[in-house]
């Protein structure tokens, strides 16, 4: 055996070394990435149902909204009709109801038989001009506006 016969066993032996020292390092990442990919098959089992879960919920929500967008539709109608009511009726029943009462007034006014001051403290402002006046010449003589 020549020197470079023992070298060449030593450079061998200490690669053996080497081979087993890092082989241990390989085995355990073998083992984690073994147990990563049963980790990752459960996730998937479990990830499945759950998806499901949320796209069932989703289009439960999505009947739901459009339930309620008919809801709101319906609601909405039902606001115009009422305002359209509401016009109605003081248009109908306000007018002859301001009518009436400025037809009272003049009445009420004829029979104090020009007394000086009225509810709102003017003295003697009764006839037309005054603060009620025109108003009360057309109503209490029947005009219409």
């Amino acid at each position: 055996m020549t020197g470079g016969d023992i070298a060449g066993l030593i450079a061998a032996g200490v690669f053996a070394i080497l081979v087993a020292l890092l082989a241990l390092p390989i085995i355990r990442l073998t083992k984690v990435f073994d147990e990563l990919i049963v980790t990752i098959r459960s996730l998937n089992q479990s990830t499945g149902p759950l998806i499901e879960e949320v796209t069932r919920t989703v289009v439960t929500t999505n009947e739901q909204l459009e339930k309620v967008d008919d809801i709101t539709s319906n609601v909405s109608d039902a606001s115009a009709n009422v305002s359209a009511l509401s016009s109605l009726v003081t248009s109908t029943v306000g007018q002859p109801l301001i009518k009436v009462a400025s037809f009272s007034y003049g009445v009420r006014q004829a029979f104090r038989g020009g007394k000086t001051g009225d509810a709102h403290g003017t003295a003697g402002n009764t006839h037309a001009g005054g603060q009620y006046g025109s108003a009360q010449s057309s109503y209490s003589a029947g005009g219409e506006n």
